[in-house]
């Protein structure tokens, strides 16, 4: 029997490394589904609830595990489901691929039932490359495409398949003209600043007397090299929601959270501050850092579109955040006056003796912030923790204590509601030895988290259990 299109593309998914696929069933995406169960279980479905859900864990499974998501669902409302968990994948710097049915090309553009222009709604959440086969020989380069565009820009890309064109034999473009022949395979490059902003930076950071350090989710794989600058630089660091693992908050400079949800202590710093230094984080709420002209500024990000975004920086480093710091490293200047960080120290010792008030206050049936406080010490070191949006955000921002070896996440840009239990279950997917807490509050549990335990109970004797 000749390969399908379908057999063709779960094959070339494979050889990209995808070994999941979140989604759910439907007519228009059957020729996925049939390639799916003859490929012998090469990549695993993950049947959820709802087709939301499955974008949700695509892009929990890109930010636990730095590999692509996929998520897959059928024509028509099916791929218009998808649309808020990509936005969740858009909005966080997540390469999420979504694969969709569409219907047959023959009725396409004859107001056919669930006929949708797909390519113009997903045009702005996989903005980066959306499109729709027509041909066998053409599945091989948008594919390819699809993956590479989603893994090199950390975006949302989405391929939409025809019913028809699914069962089709696949034939491999011909050796012709008008034809593309592309290839498997990418290797992220090394980004680091020239040498010269570097000793531009390293300048401005020496010569500060009281630094300030923020991190997001760039700075994730950076921990021991924030850690140093940190140390050397005598500097307080506050974390984005999405950073909120990048330190554990044992540490007396770390001053936890910024922002709506943030802490005393790092208003405090931003307040006091003479020097920021920002890394791997778009932060979005302006009103939370240095009044402009209060502090000189450096900032590093992969993405040149988010630099000086936020504050008018006098150094923006393009690069990846462990090998620009490593590079910094060597040129700054241990600050041997301890003024600086002593009083970070008390402001933050101050607030944990607040926040341990305010959990200790009585209340009926249960004062909600103490759940988040008495947990924290009761954390394993290899806790995964999600978060829905709403009121839990606050306490999983503030109250909880996360220590070295913890991973945690929430919809961070977007700030959907609904998304902490996908987060989950994708969490315990990618990392099944690891124990997983969700933290949902009622509403969201209502709107959508509550049919996803229908998909930890067809799925969790498959987890391996928690040491």
């Amino acid at each position: 029997m000749q390969a399908t299109v379908c057999d063709f593309l779960v094959a070339r998914l494979y050889d990209w490394g995808v070994r999941r696929i979140f989604g759910y069933p439907g007519d228009g995406i059957n020729g996925m589904f049939g390639a799916l169960q003859r490929a012998g279980g090469k990549i695993e479905f993950v049947q959820v609830r709802h087709e939301e859900m499955a974008a949700f864990m695509a892009s929990a499974h890109a930010k636990f595990t730095g590999e692509l998501g996929v998520c897959m669902a059928t024509s028509g409302p099916g791929a218009a489901h998808l649309i808020t968990g990509l936005y969740d994948a858009r909005l966080d710097h997540m390469p999420v691929l979504a694969i969709t049915g569409q219907q047959a090309r023959t009725a396409v553009g004859g107001h056919y039932q669930q006929e949708v222009d797909l390519v113009a709604m997903f045009r702005d959440v996989a903005g980066a490359f959306v499109h729709q086969a027509s041909m066998p020989a053409q599945v091989r380069h948008l594919l390819d495409r699809a993956v590479r565009i989603a893994i090199g820009q950390r975006r949302v890309t989405a391929l939409v398949l025809p019913n028809d064109l699914q069962e089709m034999p696949y034939t491999e473009p011909a050796r012709a003209h008008g034809t593309v022949h592309s290839g498997v395979g990418y290797s992220a490059p090394s980004v680091v600043p020239q040498t010269a902003d570097l000793e531009r930076a390293a300048d401005i950071l020496n010569s500060g007397r009281r630094v300030a350090m923020l991190v997001g989710a760039g700075a994730l794989g950076a921990s021991a090299e924030v850690a140093a600058v940190a140390e050397t630089l005598g500097a307080g660091v506050a974390k984005a929601l999405l950073g909120k693992a990048v330190l554990p908050d044992e540490l007396p400079y770390v001053t936890g959270a910024i922002g709506l949800l943030g802490t005393e202590p790092s208003w405090e710093l931003m307040n006091h501050c003479d020097t920021l230094l920002m890394v791997g984080s778009g932060f979005p709420y302006a009103e939370f850092l240095p009044k402009e002209g209060q502090a000189r500024g450096v900032q590093i990000d992969l993405d040149p579109g988010m630099l000086g975004l936020r504050y008018p920086m006098e150094v923006n480093l393009v690069g990846d955040s462990a090998q620009t710091l490593r590079a910094l490293l060597p040129l700054l200047q241990r600050k041997t006056d301890r003024y600086w960080p002593d009083r970070i120290a008390r402001w933050n010792e101050s607030w944990w003796k607040t926040l341990e008030s305010r959990a200790l206050q009585p209340a009926y049936p249960v004062n909600p912030q103490r759940v988040f406080w008495e947990l924290s010490p009761k954390l394993p070191d290899n806790v995964i923790v999600t978060s829905d949006s709403g009121t839990c955000a606050n306490w999983y921002a503030r109250d909880l204590k996360f220590k070295p070896g913890m991973m945690g996440s929430l919809s961070g840009g977007l700030a959907s509601m609904g998304a902490a239990v996908p987060y989950a279950i994708a969490a315990k997917f990618a990392h099944p030895e690891r124990p997983v807490i969700a933290f949902v509050g009622d509403g969201a549990m209502q709107m959508n988290n509550m049919a996803e335990l229908i998909t930890v109970s067809k799925y969790w004797k498959r987890w391996k259990s928690a040491k």
